[in-house]
């Protein structure tokens, strides 16, 4: 077992991923996890059940959207620790936190568009994602011979298009969430960089788990400081037009009140509705899906454990990726994939241990059968989230470099990762100049940015006549 070189782990066999650690330790190691995802595993299904409902059948929907939210924190728990423990070749054993996926959102919303809206769109969409999931099970299966199209120049700029991606999702956060009306504020910002601070202050100023629990301990603090701003400031505003709100740092405490102590969760809370006209622009956004998984696999195994993925690792994951968002759409929930947000926090703390993800794992699955647990993390203001998320995000991005330069920067490998960010992610972030394009070609490639990078980079690296050996030697002396 080789020891961890650098981060708040370094030399400490504990925080390995097969290390042995301790309850006391691992739980809060754990819980930093939950905390980082909470948001964004919930949010994907609150945008589709809308704009499902927009077009008929709100009753129905606002009746059955409780279970959707807490089936999506049970499934997580569970695919999770699949992930982490393997089930034969289900599982790339590798530092992962499964959630769901936002990527698909895009797609999602086009299937309702053209399924007409209501109970049927969204049955349609778990239709897709169950035959969707099956053919990424498919792919991750026969990884091995395709492994030759993603070198560490490939994986790694795809790496980056992830975090340039998030980046500015964590500084939208960091304002207190881009739908606030109060986004931006002073109060916001102010509360996001005290975490920050926090956060920073125990990472590099302290030790041991203190040091490894930093996210953590700069969230409660957000909480704290968010409890207590109502007895120095007030708690709502007025927008220009004279509507009073509240402000985005105000803990709801009414919804931990209201929220039951405990619940079953339920199977098939919607029919699936197999469609092709859902299932073929959905099975596309699985491959791509496949290219994000090998990205983030990549991206916790250079970040977090100083090396290369293996092809059993992503193999494996990508298998679990696909089978765990069939098995998400049996409860409701959109697919269910490997979550960047966590390795963001996986790549800035070096904490890669089994037993502390695992222990977020079933905290995940608590909130599923807890909801007044969930409500509690559920209520935490974007700002607090942002001050962490920030840091998180940008870490990814040097996980990213990281894995280009683990190769020597040829000619040949600087070119092709200048024009996979410069066209692919540049293209793909501003969706406006695909616009003369047909619809599913802007639905996969627009928004993030990461597929087109992703598309352009291995492309060049099949295209582009390799490096001959003398090359390669003269990089090597000028280095």
């Amino acid at each position: 077992m080789t020891e961890i070189k650098t981060g708040v782990g370094s030399g400490v066999p504990a925080y390995e991923f097969k290390g042995k650690l301790g309850l006391a330790q691992a739980i809060p190691l754990g819980l930093q996890h939950v905390l980082a995802m909470f948001v964004g595993n919930l949010t994907p299904i609150l945008i589709i059940t809308s704009a499902c409902a927009a077009g008929g059948g709100a009753e129905e929907f606002a009746r059955i959207q409780v279970a959707l939210l807490q089936n999506a924190m049970l499934v997580a728990g569970i695919v999770t620790l699949v992930q982490l423990f393997s089930v034969g070749p289900i599982g790339g054993q590798v530092p992962i936190i499964m959630g769901t996926s936002s990527g698909f959102i895009g797609v999602f919303q086009s299937v309702n568009q053209i399924m007409g809206g209501g109970i049927l769109s969204y049955g349609a969409i778990m239709g897709a994602s169950i035959v969707g999931g099956l053919f990424e099970t498919v792919l991750g299966a026969f990884l091995k011979p395709l492994r030759r199209f993603f070198p560490a120049v490939v994986t790694g700029t795809v790496v980056m298009s992830i975090g340039l991606s998030l980046i500015s999702v964590g500084v939208g956060s960091f304002g207190g969430g881009t739908s606030a009306p109060d986004y931006g504020s002073l109060e916001n910002l102010l509360i996001a960089l005290v975490v920050m601070i926090i956060i920073l202050v125990f990472k590099h100023g302290t030790k041991g788990l203190a040091s490894s629990s930093c996210i953590l301990i700069g969230i409660i603090c957000g909480y704290i400081i968010c409890a207590l701003l109502p007895l120095f400031l007030s708690p709502t505003g007025v927008t220009a037009d004279g509507v009073e709100y509240t402000k985005a740092w105000v803990l709801n405490w009414n919804k931990v009140a209201e929220a039951s102590w405990f619940a079953v969760p339920q199977l098939l809370p919607v029919k699936p509705v197999f469609d092709l006209r859902a299932i073929l622009p959905v099975g596309v956004m699985f491959i791509v899906t496949a290219v994000e998984t090998v990205g983030d696999i990549s991206g916790v195994t250079e970040g977090g454990m100083d090396r290369e993925a293996t092809d059993k690792e992503l193999s494996g994951g990508i298998i679990c990726d696909g089978l765990g968002s069939s098995f998400a759409a049996l409860f409701g929930v959109l697919p269910n994939t490997s979550f960047s947000q966590n390795v963001g926090l996986v790549t800035m703390t070096k904490i890669v241990n089994r037993t502390a993800l695992a222990c977020g794992a079933i905290f995940l699955v608590l909130c599923g059968l807890l909801p007044k647990l969930a409500a509690l993390v559920s209520i935490m203001p974007q700002s607090v989230l942002g001050g962490a998320a920030v840091i998180m995000f940008s870490s990814i991005v040097m996980s990213g470099i990281q894995l280009i330069t683990s190769e020597k920067l040829t000619p040949r490998n600087m070119t092709i990762v200048s024009v996979a960010l410069g066209l692919g992610y540049g293209m793909g972030s501003n969706t406006a100049v695909l616009a003369g394009l047909p619809q599913l070609v802007q639905l996969i490639f627009g928004g993030s940015g990461i597929v087109p990078a992703a598309l352009v980079a291995i492309l060049l690296n099949v295209l582009m006549p390799k490096d001959e050996p003398e090359t390669i030697a003269q990089n090597t002396e000028k280095a």
